[in-house]
């Protein structure tokens, strides 16, 4: 089967009201481009300090955000995967889940991922404000299931392997993807996945500079061969792309690893 994916590439910054306007705003132009499926990028609705990420925190799917989403699903009758942003967490005001929600055309919530690996190096650390999630989310469309991994996810191998393994087919990794290592890291990071896992990889970042980083952007779409059939330039822009989910038994067919993996050997490692 043949679908449409749009990938929002965004510059969100620290005004949850113009970043939410300008979403609603790039869905409707994903739509009028005839997008079966719309992807956006990590915390797409707001970037900014701490007690601002906190403050901004929403319910999902009670929260304007989720509202958002749910509405421009319905009446364009597509399916949206909101990126990512902070879920409010009941009782506990020093942290948050970083959440990706995906709405299909009736506006329901059709499946939620909470970051499982939180980024805590020199630069930044994720878990001062972030709490992580517990597990692995993969969801039917009547395209194909897909899973979903959100930005340093990308660098854990056997997150991929464990949604390929539930027979996804295609992956979307939303990101706010650091310059300083996506230069050498991004593009190199989303093929490997897709050829490691024979699935599609759709990955929109964020772009621009933030209040404490400068975000790669560079949103593409790798196919399960590794090609990467789409990339955007360095702006805001929507990026199209068609993405053939027979392709993936095609290639799974010509290049088997998936069923010649030695768990006996290794230990059943997902």
């Amino acid at each position: 089967m043949i679908f449409r994916a749009a990938l929002l590439q965004i510059d969100s910054q620290d005004d949850k009201d113009t970043n939410l306007g300008k979403i609603s705003r790039m869905i409707d132009e994903a739509a009028e481009k005839h997008a079966d499926f719309i992807a956006m990028p990590e915390l797409v609705n707001y970037i900014g300090g701490r007690r601002g990420f906190i403050e901004n925190s929403e319910d999902i799917p009670d929260g304007e955000t989720s509202e958002l989403f749910s509405r421009k699903a319905r009446e364009h009758h597509t399916w949206i995967l909101g990126g990512s942003i902070a879920e409010r967490i009941p009782d506990d005001d020093t942290h948050v889940y970083n959440t990706s929600a995906v709405f299909n055309p009736k506006g329901e919530v059709a499946a939620m991922y909470r970051k499982l690996h939180l980024a805590d190096h020199a630069t930044l650390t994720e878990s001062s404000i972030i709490s992580a999630g517990s597990s692995i989310t993969t969801f039917t469309t009547p395209f194909a299931k897909m899973g979903v991994a959100i930005c340093y996810d990308l660098r854990f191998p056997e997150l991929f392997r464990a949604m390929a393994l539930r027979d996804a087919k295609v992956i979307v990794v939303p990101s706010e993807f650091n310059i300083n290592t996506g230069r050498d890291h991004w593009e190199t990071l989303l093929r490997a996945r897709a050829i490691e896992n024979a699935c599609w990889i759709v990955a929109p970042d964020q772009i621009g500079t933030k209040r404490n980083m400068t975000s790669t952007g560079r949103s593409m779409v790798v196919d399960p061969f590794g090609n990467v059939i789409a990339k955007a330039s360095d702006r805001e822009c929507v990026l199209m792309a068609e993405i053939d989910t027979d392709y993936v038994d095609t290639v799974r067919a010509r290049m088997p690893s998936l069923n010649h993996r030695r768990p006996d050997v290794y230990g059943h490692v997902c």
